[in-house]
């Protein structure tokens, strides 16, 4: 009898920037991780499953393009579920059925049970856990949370190095039946994620102790008074510009980003490179990518940055589609080595910004329908981008007009993001604050 819990986004409890939200940090660390590298991560059975089921490389990659869809494209059925019961049981149910998919694929009989098990189950899992994740951490942090996006960020590139050799190690050990099982049983820590994203509590007001002292026939008359119905999903986050350029932006950006770490294995091996050479070039990455986002995330913190995090969020973009087109022209090993650090900058760059930048131009009562629509819209790009790179490929033959393509559909993002903010958005202190030090409104006026 404390307080009032607060679980939907709702005003008046002001961020803690700490205490128990580095608890929630850790989860979201975990969740993002999961989300982002597990998709990768079973593509090590691939080749096993070729074997069993007498199936093609194309068919077992359709596993990872099914859990993508899901994270990305359920996005709204999370948003409604997260306005109408809370981050807390939507994550804890969510994680029982990322762990009860890989635990039915390892009984399957067919790639088709496969595809409905691992891709559709457990991908719908994941998406339960990592939106909530990241609207708790939205929450609970404030002046801090570019940071805390950062280093929530940083599961991704971990997630994947660890998760990559330990799937190597359970296949080698167990079979690839056995392998999913583990996995399975691994991904129950979602669940404990989840147990860690405790609601925010106020304090309890002088009309809540009124209320709490009256009769209970007046306190639920007043209390349905005073609370109006919150929406399942928000579609009035439209009627924002700094929304709807964010979206586009977003979804240009979606069809490039995730083409190079897909094509530089196999760029690599086309320019003689040995295989083991070759896939070190993904640890490279991968290791550069760990520090950078939590670095971009103390930087756009800085009192001088973080009004511009917009901007810097276009750099970022820009900085990532130039490395594309200038490592379009490696002819070596070690310039495809030279290409791989700096694309993981600008990689980790981006991902600690995206989600930072989403925050500041919705706030925090809108975040939760706002990141649902924003994935919907992704999940398009997604099953685009790296199938029509590879369409390219097969048309051409020529890796350099692939990564030429996916550098360019990144900086086109950029310059939509960044010129549509100067042309069509503009600060205003005084209107009601969005986000510490950013706030932003339509040119007209709302």
């Amino acid at each position: 009898m404390g307080g009032v819990v607060v679980d939907g986004g709702a005003g008046g409890v002001k961020a803690p920037d700490g205490g128990w939200g580095w608890a929630v940090l850790a989860g979201c660390f975990v969740i993002t991780g999961f989300s982002y590298a597990f998709p990768k991560a079973v593509s090590v059975f691939f080749k096993e499953l070729i074997r069993e089921f007498g199936v093609g490389y194309s068919d077992t990659a359709w596993i990872s393009s099914i859990l993508l869809a899901m994270l990305y494209g359920t996005g709204p059925l999370c948003s409604v579920l997260v306005n109408r019961f809370g981050c807390r049981p939507v994550m804890m149910v969510g994680g029982l059925f990322a762990s009860l998919g890989m635990i039915l694929a390892s009984f399957s009989t067919s790639i088709i049970h496969i595809y409905l098990s691992t891709g559709v189950i457990t991908g719908l899992g994941l998406a339960l856990n990592f939106q909530p994740s990241l609207i708790m951490l939205n929450r609970y942090f404030s002046e801090k949370r570019p940071l805390a996006n950062g280093l929530s960020a940083a599961g991704s590139p971990v997630a994947l190095c660890c998760l990559s050799p330990l799937g190597q190690v359970l296949q080698y050990q167990y079979g690839w039946r056995g392998g999913f099982l583990i996995l399975g049983g691994l991904l129950l820590n979602c669940c404990v994620c989840g147990a860690l994203m405790r609601p925010l509590v106020g304090p309890k007001t002088p009309k809540a102790k009124d209320l709490e002292l009256g009769k209970d026939g007046e306190k639920e008359a007043l209390e349905g008074a005073e609370k109006p119905k919150a929406k399942l999903l928000d579609f009035s986050v439209f009627r924002d510009r700094g929304f709807v350029i964010y979206t586009v932006a977003a979804s240009i950006m979606v069809l490039g980003l995730f083409v190079p770490p897909v094509f530089v294995v196999s760029y690599a091996k086309e320019l003689g490179t040995e295989d083991t050479k070759s896939a070190l070039l993904l640890t490279i990455l991968g290791f550069i990518d760990i520090f950078a986002r939590p670095t971009c995330g103390i930087i756009a913190g800085l009192k001088w940055v973080r009004p511009r995090c917009v901007y810097l969020f276009s750099f970022a973009m820009i900085f990532n589609g130039t490395t594309d087109m200038i490592g379009s022209q490696a002819k070596d090993y070690t310039s495809l080595v030279v290409y791989c650090v700096f694309f993981g900058i600008s990689y980790g760059m981006v991902g600690a910004l995206q989600f930072e930048v989403l925050m500041a131009v919705v706030g925090t009562e809108k975040f939760s329908s706002a990141i649902g629509l924003v994935l919907l819209m992704e999940a398009i790009a997604v099953l685009v981008g790296p199938p029509g790179a590879g369409r390219l490929l097969d048309a051409t033959k020529n890796y350099q007009y692939v990564f030429l393509l996916a550098g360019v559909e990144v900086v086109l993002s950029a310059l939509v993001l960044a010129i549509s903010n100067c042309l069509f958005i503009r600060k205003n202190n005084n209107e009601r604050k969005r986000a510490p030090l950013l706030s932003y409104t339509t040119a007209g006026g709302k």
